[in-house]
């Protein structure tokens, strides 16, 4: 595979054995979103956790304090009056059967489904195409709600899901490349912080054993992971 000049130009400023503090990491991750749009600033943490495990199997929420700089488009299942409510709150779609029948069809341009816990028997049909996408609702998460206007809100202004892959990863967008680094740094935080508080008590040894922070198409940037030590 080829590399562009553009990424080797990129790569060059990063110190692949080094592991940096947060607050360079996220200065680096700037310099080298060199591309034309505007990047997403991502991480990801490895975890010394089983996810086979079911209670190893890390999930949660965070409500990001700037949020992602991504327009988070919006799907509420439910019946009246709630569905109206949800409009009202900034969904963008809102509804019960019709949505059904659309997402059965083949219709998935959303990023969230949040769903009211009365519908669920119908949208729970529906696990085999939702779940790989990773739309389906789920309590634990907060996305199956009665009060699915405060979901809404919760959404739009930056809470998002994250949940550790069969790797033991966690994969998170905490900002785009042009926040301010001390909003980066903020969102970077409030997510380490969430992670720290949902460690299992039956997670032996080490429980963060790498951190990562890149933008969409730039390289990884090690960050120091005794950080976590600080910001828990």
């Amino acid at each position: 595979m080829k590399t562009s000049k553009r990424y080797k130009a990129v790569v060059s400023k990063v110190d692949k054995k080094k592991f940096y503090s947060i607050e360079d990491a996220v200065n680096i991750v700037k310099q080298t979103a060199t591309t034309k749009f505007v990047e997403s600033v991502d991480i990801a943490v490895k975890l010394g956790v089983d996810p086979k495990k079911a209670d190893q199997a890390i999930r949660g929420t965070v409500s990001l304090p700037h949020g992602t700089g991504k327009e988070v488009r919006v799907l509420v299942i439910a019946k009246p009056p709630k569905d109206e409510e949800a409009k009202a709150a900034g969904a963008d779609h809102a509804g019960f059967q019709d949505y059904i029948q659309k997402i059965q069809q083949g219709w998935a341009d959303i990023d969230v489904i949040i769903a009211a816990p009365d519908v669920m028997g119908e949208l729970g049909k529906l696990g085999k195409v939702l779940g790989p996408r990773g739309l389906m609702p789920n309590p634990k998460s907060g996305t199956v709600t009665p009060d699915v206007a405060k979901a809404v809100k919760e959404v739009k202004a930056g809470k998002i899901e994250f949940r550790v892959d069969k790797a033991g990863i966690l994969h998170a967008s905490v900002g785009k490349v042009n926040f301010d680094s001390q909003k980066l740094l903020e969102n970077i935080n409030a997510f380490l912080t969430t992670v720290m508080r949902v460690k299992p008590p039956s997670a032996k040894g080490q429980y963060v054993k790498s951190i990562a922070l890149s933008s969409t198409m730039g390289p990884g940037v090690q960050i120091d992971k005794n950080v976590v030590a600080i910001v828990k």
